[in-house]
């Protein structure tokens, strides 16, 4: 396998999963900061009564700690540039830069925060890589306006989008929009700041809210352009490669149209510059009518579409419409049934190497824009040893499978950038609240109810990355033990 020689090796995190201080230094309130911890965290977020209400008597919030990278933040950055890090995936709390949202000027005190974060990065020739929103939208902004279905939205992230670029787009060249956009189809509490209480079970809200981050997102490309042209507008999207189950015309028929339901739909109007021609087909699905849009935004979508594609990957996706008692896997985010071909993680998570070869050559072959894998990894139950380290070699052989499909991809003529995988050090899950849900190579001494000293070990895979990283992806053997 050759990587390319400015290939971009990193970790991602975000910020409301790590930094914690959540309500340092006049940071307002976010929706991840409203999010109970616990496997029934969805089960929750989905249920008809919940409003946003933050209940300390009845819930344990752990994105209001996190693992204290805020305080902790030089710390991390020099563990990662020991790895060898050529960037740093992280995100910007929107409520450390406009509390409620709506205000007029920024939080000098939260742009002083990131300024020093870029600053270690770059220090340690680590290139930042920006997420301007990752699931922690200001609380206000979702109880007040309803989340996304609001089209005043728009001119709240913009502002805050603008006062980014213009503070940092010296320092950072390479900006995501939002986290996973097509997440809004699933889990619009994270995506849109939607739950059943405001909408988020009527897809025609949905669907709004979905077009008015299109809009959004274009406005950044349009406004990066006019700052400087050298920044590069990516967006970010949950990519789960689709099979049907077997050759029955139904099931292929299927996983044609969840696949440009999941994989193409937000793809295709931010990468592509237009709605799909199968949109009205999807509309219908749901019974969507014709969406509210301005007389400019065709237009601008149309002129201004992303730079680059950002992708998570974490599993693929198996449908199969024509057997009713096919067994379902619970924990896959899209849905779909079980693979038997497939291994499962602890959290129910079918993991499928091989379908990232086949997902970037999809969106490659589609879009012929550079690709990005800014989230891959195996969140598991980790062992902190007497001697204060983790013995993880379940997650370098699934780290090690993904980097091999991405090689071949390469092979294929893919233009990828660049890999980050996701919990380059532990955090807290987006999923569940739950730290025992690990992903990184650095263990945080920190338990499922906050307990713990913070501390931060080395595990196994932490030298196996090292070593990956200074080969240029070609040595991905296991290290001897330190």
């Amino acid at each position: 396998m050759t990587f390319p020689d400015n290939f971009l090796w990193g970790g991602a995190t975000a910020a409301n999963q790590c930094e914690g201080a959540y309500l340092a230094d006049g940071k307002g309130l976010s929706i991840a900061d409203a999010m109970p911890g616990g496997k029934d965290r969805f089960k929750k977020l989905f249920s008809p009564d919940f409003d946003w209400t933050i209940d300390e008597s009845r819930n344990y919030y752990p994105n209001h700690f996190g693992i204290d990278h805020y305080n902790r933040y030089e710390e991390d950055i020099a563990l990662f540039a020991e790895m060898g890090f050529k960037c740093y995936r992280f995100s910007i709390a929107w409520t450390r830069i406009f509390p409620k949202g709506t205000e007029a000027e920024p939080n000098e005190r939260g742009l002083a925060f990131y300024e020093k974060v870029i600053d270690t990065c770059l220090h340690y020739h680590i290139e930042p890589v920006v997420t301007i929103s990752h699931y922690e939208m200001p609380l206000y902004l979702a109880k007040e306006f309803g989340g996304w279905q609001d089209r005043q939205l728009i001119d709240h992230y913009t502002r805050y989008a603008r006062v980014l670029l213009e503070r940092f787009g010296d320092k950072v060249t390479y900006w995501m929009t939002f986290n996973e956009i097509n997440g809004a189809l699933h889990f619009p509490a994270l995506s849109l700041g939607m739950v059943p209480k405001t909408g988020a079970g009527n897809k025609q809200l949905v669907f709004q809210g979905l077009h008015h981050q299109f809009v959004a997102s274009s406005l950044v490309v349009k406004m990066a352009r006019e700052l400087n042209p050298e920044l590069q507008i990516g967006m970010m999207t949950i990519y789960a490669t689709g099979y049907a189950f077997d050759c029955h015309p139904a099931n292929q028929v299927a996983n044609m149209e969840k696949n440009q339901e999941v994989n193409g739909f937000c793809c295709e109007v931010q990468a592509g510059g237009a709605y799909p021609p199968y949109t009205q087909r999807l509309f219908d699905k749901y019974g969507v009518q014709p969406l509210t849009m301005a007389p400019e935004d065709e237009q601008l979508l149309k002129e201004y579409p992303v730079d680059y594609i950002g992708l998570s990957y974490y599993m693929s996706t198996t449908i199969d419409v024509v057997d009713p008692e096919a067994a379902k896997v619970a924990g896959n985010l899209t849905g779909g049934i079980k693979n038997p071909y497939l291994e499962t993680s602890e959290w129910g998570w079918q993991t499928d190497a091989a379908g990232l070869r086949i997902g970037l050559n999809e969106l490659y072959q589609r879009f012929h824009k550079p690709l990005f894998v800014v989230e891959n990894g195996l969140g598991a139950v980790d062992v902190l040893t007497e001697d204060k380290t983790v013995h993880d070699d379940y997650r370098i052989n699934y780290l090690a499978e993904h980097i091999t499909e991405m090689g071949k991809a390469i092979a294929d003529g893919v233009n990828l950038i660049g890999y980050t995988p996701w919990g380059c050090i532990d955090l807290v899950s987006a999923s569940t609240g739950e730290m025992s849900k690990r992903y990184g190579f650095i263990y945080v001494d920190k338990d499922d109810e906050g307990n713990g000293t913070y501390d931060r070990y080395r595990k196994d895979s932490f030298y196996w990355y090292q070593q990956v990283i200074a080969s240029n992806g070609s040595d991905l053997t296991m290290p001897e033990k330190k």
